[in-house]
């Protein structure tokens, strides 16, 4: 099982990498792409920003991967080892 630090560290990975990904390309994306993954990430930071601190790691994690996943078109497994 891996440990809080190690999730969160991969969700920062991923993250990153929709960054990367988004100010690399040259081209123009689809809104059609774009609206669900920025919807996805939105809810995944709704979720963490909560005042109260209670936030579902596993709902991050999933919505995340969702936003990777939609912008990349594949199902990749990104996995960050420390």
């Amino acid at each position: 099982m891996q440990t809080k630090e190690m999730r969160l560290r991969r969700i920062q990975h991923l993250a990153h990498d929709i960054m990367d990904e988004m100010n690399a390309r040259k081209e123009k994306r689809q809104f059609d792409t774009l609206i669900p993954v920025i919807d996805n990430l939105a809810r995944a930071i709704g979720d963490l920003s909560d005042p109260l601190g209670d936030y579902s790691l596993d709902y991050i994690e999933e919505k995340v991967e969702n936003a990777h996943f939609l912008l990349f078109k594949n199902k990749k497994k990104i996995q960050f080892h420390s």
